[in-house]
């Protein structure tokens, strides 16, 4: 079978939560594989960025190059094809920057290319049954990938749990000088950070996030009582920001801040990859949709199926009570 490979993406000398998911994905194609983690990056943290990621037990790939100093999709392209083999399994996170270089590195390793994976189904010969989602989770599509000649496949994040099972130490391989040439016709200028909001939900140990499925601005108000009595703050997915019931700052997703809190309550949010894109650290998830098929349900570990218009009184008179 063909190498399988992780890119590891990373800020501040941190790999992203992705990392790990990325690893229990990989194992889940075949657990008797050795997993390679390619860590790019430039200074002291991409150091420490391999040394958490090699403690996982993967072999790490360090890439080090002033031009990875930040993430730019061409640049990491051409480095990829010169760094795999022709044959490789890459999983990479489908999120903003994956998107972006996943489709452009299948072409230029002539390898089948698959985006937005949430499970595998196992091996059939050289074809590997994947499972993805479309038309916004109403549908589940099954898939099966040749992967004889190689893959590239974008992986949802949080689809996959992190394996927690202590491995032995993975060593680290230095790279660098194999990267070949990193120039690119694109070039990164600046962050601009989001204005700061009346709330910092990224700082919140328990948010109660609302999504279109509370229908109207005037319902609004009880998601506000819940979190009151829940001694949390209030979040939301874009439609909400869209429809400017609540300010950009509320917002969790690829769009708006990623969040990091130990409980997170999704109430009519249907769970996009953009939406689960912001939510980090593995929090505990309870999602209320009346949609027994909405997507947020696979990243969830208590769902109830139910309209959130009747649900959250009940749940706001319970809580209170308990209170």
């Amino acid at each position: 079978m063909s190498e399988l490979y992780i890119y590891v993406t990373h800020k501040d000398g941190a790999p992203d939560d992705s990392a790990s998911e990325l690893i229990a994905a990989a194992r889940k194609i075949n657990p008797d594989a050795s997993v390679t983690a390619i860590v790019a990056g430039s200074g002291d943290g991409a150091d420490t960025v391999c040394q958490t990621v090699a403690a996982s037990g993967a072999t790490v790939f360090k890439i080090a190059n002033e031009a990875l100093a930040y993430p730019n999709a061409e640049i990491v392209r051409n480095m990829l094809v010169n760094i795999l083999p022709s044959d490789a399994i890459i999983l990479i996170p489908h999120d903003t920057f994956g998107m972006d270089l996943g489709p452009g590195l299948s072409i230029k390793l002539d390898a089948a290319f698959v985006s937005d994976v949430i499970d595998f189904e196992g091996l059939e010969g050289t074809d590997l049954k994947i499972i993805r989602q479309e038309f916004s989770g109403q549908v589940y599509t099954h898939v099966l990938c040749d992967i004889s000649a190689g893959a590239v496949l974008n992986i949802r994040p949080g689809a996959f749990k992190a394996d927690e099972n202590q491995i032995a130490e993975g060593q680290i391989i230095d790279k660098s000088g194999d990267a070949g040439d990193l120039t690119a016709r694109r070039r990164f200028l600046e962050v601009v950070e989001a204005e700061a909001g009346e709330v910092d939900i990224t700082a919140e140990d328990v948010l109660i996030s609302v999504g279109r499925g509370i229908e109207d601005e005037d319902n609004m108000e009880i998601i506000f009582d819940l979190a009151k009595e829940m001694g949390g703050e209030v979040s939301c997915s874009r439609p909400i920001v869209d429809a400017k019931w609540l300010e950009k700052a509320r917002q969790v997703g690829t769009s708006g801040q990623t969040v990091k809190p130990k409980v997170y309550l999704a109430l009519g949010i249907s769970g996009s990859f953009q939406h689960l894109g912001g939510l980090k650290g593995a929090p505990f998830v309870v999602a209320v949709n009346k949609n027994a098929n909405a997507p947020i349900f696979q990243a969830a570990d208590v769902g109830v199926v139910a309209d959130i218009l009747d649900f959250i009184p009940e749940l706001t008179e319970k809580i209170s009570e308990l209170n």
